[in-house]
């Protein structure tokens, strides 16, 4: 049986800081969608950091789902003009994946103790990098957002990064309440 030939990491086609959308359209690097789509990317990559952290199989899970859907975003982001030969890759995101983080969203949330201020991010390790990850989708959120001003974007993805934040922020508390650290709550100087 005939191996499948390996193809090199390196193109060389973005070394004049210009990149491809599905379809074949050149852009430079620094427009505002390739822009938003790197965010997911460094989103999604903050948060396979997270989940090393985390020992609870059940988050993992969740951040991998996630994760999952993060390439989605990125793969509709990628194709503008919607071009079937490339939509046919992925799915596009819908309301039911926003519903679904919802519902882990109140699963999470009513197994922690309510707060009546601010608290800092920090505690254990997982829940850090949790912190780290949902300032990462709020930055991703802003990014689409400034993006749909000019351009058309699927409003789900502006929703879900909006659920996602919460729902990081969730389970950081969530990661604390596991190991029996208290939260710190932010206190005015």
């Amino acid at each position: 049986m005939k191996r499948p030939r390996k193809s090199r990491i390196y193109t060389k086609v973005g070394d004049k800081g210009k990149t491809f959308l599905f379809g074949g359209k050149r852009v430079s690097k620094d427009t505002q969608r390739v822009v938003a789509y790197g965010t997911l990317d460094e989103l999604n990559a903050s948060l396979g950091l997270a989940a090393s952290a985390i020992k609870d199989k059940h988050t993992t899970n969740i951040i991998q789902k996630i994760q999952g859907a993060l390439f989605d975003i990125g793969a509709e982001l990628a194709n503008p003009q919607q071009n079937v030969k490339y939509t046919n890759r992925f799915v596009k995101l819908d309301q039911s994946k926003i519903t679904e983080l919802e519902r882990i969203i109140d699963q999470v949330d009513s197994r922690l103790k309510p707060i009546s201020s601010f608290i800092l991010p920090g505690g254990t390790e997982g829940s850090s990098r949790l912190h780290f990850s949902r300032s990462i989708a709020r930055r991703a959120e802003r990014q689409l957002t400034k993006l749909s001003r000019k351009e058309s974007v699927n409003p789900n993805t502006i929703t879900y990064l909006n659920r996602l934040s919460d729902l990081l922020f969730v389970l950081a508390r969530n990661q604390n309440r596991q190991e029996n650290i208290q939260d710190t709550p932010w206190k005015k100087d």
